[in-house]
């Protein structure tokens, strides 16, 4: 005798094995975290519908327990094996969001502004930031031999250069609108 015994209608079959496919999803997925991701959610959805699907052929199992268990590690096997099998889809077609005209001008003019701000900065700043914005990408090792100073020291001066930076962007950028009521 079993629980699935005394449903009637697969409600109470769902009341009767909820709390225990719940548990077996949720530990399957947990088990599975260093192989492909797989929700607790969706094992628990697709345990659900084979279920339903059997309840509507062959009739309840005999051994509930057992067939959910069963049913949600082959549901886990299943979603792994898709996972690995699955590759994501480039459409050759589509354009890029990133290198549409309007991006494509803002990037430009950022670019500008922080070039016109580093040839404003005091010192030896201005020319520690132009080497570390260089497109070749120098090592520090290289910009401390360009410029002759030690390699220890470009870590602290670049802090401090930044920080002179932020403090002559900040001044020059308008702040925020106000969101909301005006005032």
């Amino acid at each position: 005798m079993t629980l699935l015994d005394h449903a009637p209608a697969p409600v109470s079959v769902v009341r009767a094995l909820y709390p225990l496919v719940r548990a077996e999803a949720l530990a399957e997925a947990t088990a599975s975290a260093t192989g492909a991701a797989i929700e607790p959610a969706d094992l628990e959805q697709a345990v659900w519908l084979r279920l339903l699907e059997r309840l509507a052929g062959e009739g309840p199992p005999v051994d509930p327990a057992r067939w959910v268990r069963n049913a949600v590690r082959g549901e886990a096997r299943r979603a792994r094996r898709t996972a690995r099998h699955e590759r994501p889809y480039r459409d050759e077609t589509a354009a890029d969001p990133g290198g549409c005209p309007e991006r494509l001008a803002v990037g430009a003019d950022e670019r500008r502004a922080l070039r016109a701000a580093v040839d404003r900065l005091p010192g030896r700043c201005g020319r520690l930031m132009a080497a570390l914005l260089a497109p070749s990408d120098p090592t520090y090792r290289e910009i401390a031999g360009k410029l002759g100073m030690s390699q220890g020291s470009l870590g602290p001066i670049r802090s401090r250069c930044l920080g002179c930076l932020r403090r002559m962007l900040a001044a020059e950028v308008a702040a925020p609108e106000l969101r909301g009521k005006e005032r």
